[in-house]
């Protein structure tokens, strides 16, 4: 179990750095799940309001998930914005485990999107 968790840090530190190379930023999670939430809206970095960065970081949320199941994509409001709908309750996680857990869906997001092994 702890090789597992080792291995899952390593990975996400790496995830940090290649961002990091690629955009000039080391970011913690909310940072990358801000940068999922842009990417997934698709019109680009522009200035967001401080609600429109929590909507992003929803969307992320709701993205990563999505592949377990645990959301499901509905399409796009009138703005273009994406909406999810919850299809499925979140497993019930301690602090670190639920962390783990999200960053474990978000490594598994940019192996989709190419961006790593």
């Amino acid at each position: 179990m702890q090789q597992a968790k080792d291995d899952l840090q390593v990975r996400w530190l790496k995830l940090r750095i290649k961002i990091k190379e690629r955009f000039g930023i080391k970011p913690e999670m909310d940072g990358i799940l801000f940068l999922i939430g842009v990417q997934e809206l698709g019109t680009g970095h522009r200035e967001f309001s401080k609600e429109e960065k929590q909507d992003l970081m929803h969307i992320a949320v709701c993205t990563v998930l999505a592949p377990s199941g645990y959301y499901v994509y509905e399409g796009l409001d009138e703005d273009g914005w994406p909406h999810y709908r919850q299809a499925m309750a979140m497993p019930s996680l301690a602090g670190i485990e639920q962390e783990n857990f999200l960053k474990d869906h978000i490594l598994l997001y940019f192996q989709n999107q190419d961006f790593i092994d």
